[in-house]
């Protein structure tokens, strides 16, 4: 089906509250209720695209931080809101939560040397390595620094898993490999042990960022992880993005305990160092697959240096509100969440510099303005709360969540659920949805009983591997203990051969993936993204009229910190 005007109507006459859950909660009470629409809204993909289209123009020129970019995307996000008379979100009186953010552009003042095995090796900024430092200072660099093979960089108690037994590699420089250790089943090596950090799933010790924050928690001077695009989830140029000006939040101590340089070296060039160290990059990464792995000293010394141009900003998230209607659930939410930025303009490609972030976050922004437009139509108003929030600086780490999260406008113990979007269907209807993380929460029970009034089933991530749960905004609010709901495309296309779906993601990761070319495509068909806006605005809705609060799942990681939560 082409786009059109496809306008969609809620068929749910009746929402009711879950009654998966069981304990109580703030705002619980006993059996769930029920809540009559008598008002549905409608949703819209042709104006869905109209946002898309403004949002991803290149006016908006890729809407960086600290850019006009920035300002033009703020004040439309602002007028839109306003349109819907939707209140301002900030306690203040205003659409906007401040978020400082310091700016740095590294360059490169000496390349990466490695000394040792009788030689020195220089490998090439941008090509072979690419770094940067998140210290507030004029320079970084690491001098002669001993170089430490460190496995998969993990730290794992409840696997029993630690790649640095008792190492000290303080003022050392730790080269770590991505993801998480993917250790074969002892009983079937064509299987993983799912015992261990999920099976194929990634967990969070398989993200970049925990490689980073070990690495400093351990005092390393450098940390440089080794990029496999099976295992990172993307090509070196994701990576050589880098390379423009990088934001962090302003930190009281300049980030002075991170590592003095972070960074990335290419496969190859990490083949090439390990020959000159005498070993065999397959060797010992089948080494670092056991719990019996011990750091391996390379016998090399590592050289580097960075200078930084640095700025600070104020960049902005942007929320409004939806009062609840039942004067005792009020000051409880439900809260919507997608990132507005993406990365201005860069490296150009095929003669175009202006990164448009059309998927990656316009769709995802848009489809959080149409749930905001729903629920100011829709019939009696929920009872609680909702909380729009578009949030800034994720390309740059998932800083505007992490803000947010640390200093909320509303408490996180009366904060209910968050549902993200990052990225939507653009290519037809579909017969399931993804749930990336499915099982964390009882958000799925929610999901699972909307998407089967719709006819639809639900369905675990299929590239887990690439640990998406840890790559967007709801992780933020998740590592707080706020059961997060992220859900993808599904798999399942609605007239389509079986390949389809992961011949349209290789598309797009291989071609469009943080590039210039992630605009708005002739062949988009948003028939399905109406559909996941219609079944997530079901989820929220109901979130925010059930007797209970949802909880994550006995074992679910984050259980703990939310159950300590609700009993201050």
């Amino acid at each position: 089906m082409g786009l059109g005007r496809l306008p969609v109507l809620l068929v749910f006459v009746v929402v009711y509250g879950c009654s998966g859950s069981s304990g109580s909660a703030p705002g619980s009470a006993g059996a769930p209720s029920a809540t009559a629409i008598t008002t549905t809204p409608t949703f819209d993909a042709a104006q869905l695209l109209d946002h898309i289209k403004v949002l991803s123009s290149d006016e908006f020129d890729g809407r960086a931080p600290g850019s006009k970019g920035e300002e033009l995307t703020v004040t439309y996000l602002e007028d839109q809101f306003k349109k819907m008379g939707l209140a301002a979100g900030n306690i203040d009186g205003t659409y906007i939560q401040d978020l400082p953010l310091v700016g740095i552009t590294a360059t490169n003042t000496k390349p990466l040397t490695i000394a040792g095995g009788g030689k020195t090796t220089t490998f090439r900024w941008r090509d072979d390595v690419v770094a940067w430092t998140k210290r507030m200072a004029d320079t970084a660099s690491i001098e002669n620094s001993e170089l430490i093979f460190a496995g998969y960089g993990v730290t794992a108690p409840e696997f029993n898993w630690d790649d640095f037994k008792g190492v000290d590699v303080k003022g050392k420089t730790i080269l770590v490999l991505i993801n998480d250790p993917q250790v074969p089943d002892p009983s079937d090596s064509s299987k993983l042990d799912a015992a261990l950090f999920n099976g194929k799933a990634m967990t969070y010790y398989g993200r970049w960022t925990y490689k980073f924050e070990e690495g400093s928690r351990r005092g390393a001077a450098g940390i440089l992880i080794v990029h496999e695009s099976g295992a990172a989830g993307y090509p070196f140029a994701v990576v050589q993005g880098n390379l423009r000006e990088r934001f962090d939040l302003v930190a009281p101590d300049k980030n002075m305990g991170r590592a003095s340089i972070e960074g990335w070296l290419t496969l190859d060039a990490t083949r090439k160092l390990l020959a000159q160290a005498g070993q065999d990059f397959d060797a010992l990464k089948k080494q670092a697959l056991t719990r019996d792995f011990r750091p391996v000293p390379l016998k090399l010394r590592a050289s580097f240096g960075i200078r930084n141009t640095m700025r600070t900003i104020e960049s902005k998230n942007v929320l409004a509100r939806l009062e609840g209607s039942d004067p005792q659930l009020r000051d409880e939410y439900v809260v919507y969440t997608a990132h507005w930025d993406h990365l201005g303009e860069g490296a150009p490609v095929r003669g175009d510099k202006i990164y448009n972030g059309a998927l990656d976050n316009a769709s995802g922004v848009a489809s959080v303005l149409e749930i905001a437009r729903g629920f100011t139509t829709v019939m009696p108003r929920p009872k609680r709360s909702i909380l729009f929030l578009m949030i800034g600086a994720e390309e740059q780490g998932l800083l505007g969540s992490q803000h947010y999260a640390e200093q909320p406008i509303y408490p996180l113990a009366k904060t209910l659920a968050n549902i993200n979007f990052d990225g939507i269907n653009q290519w037809g209807r579909t017969k399931d949805i993804t749930v990336i993380g499915m099982g964390a929460s009882d958000l799925d029970d929610y999901l699972r009983d909307a998407a089967a009034e719709q006819g639809r089933t639900l369905r675990p991530d299929p590239e887990s591997e690439k640990g998406f749960y840890y790559r967007s905004d709801h992780f933020n609010f998740a590592k707080q203990g706020v059961p997060a709901l992220y859900t993808d495309t599904g798999v399942d296309f609605v007239g389509k051969p079986a390949e389809y779906s992961q011949q349209k993601r290789d598309e797009y990761t291989n071609n469009d993936y943080h590039a210039p070319s992630d605009e708005i495509k002739p062949d988009w068909d948003l028939t399905g993204a109406i559909d996941d806006v219609q079944l997530l605005f079901t989820v929220g809705y109901r979130v925010a009229n059930a007797e209970k609060f949802p909880e994550w799942k006995p074992g679910n990681e984050f259980k703990a910190t939310r159950d300590a939560m609700l009993k201050k």
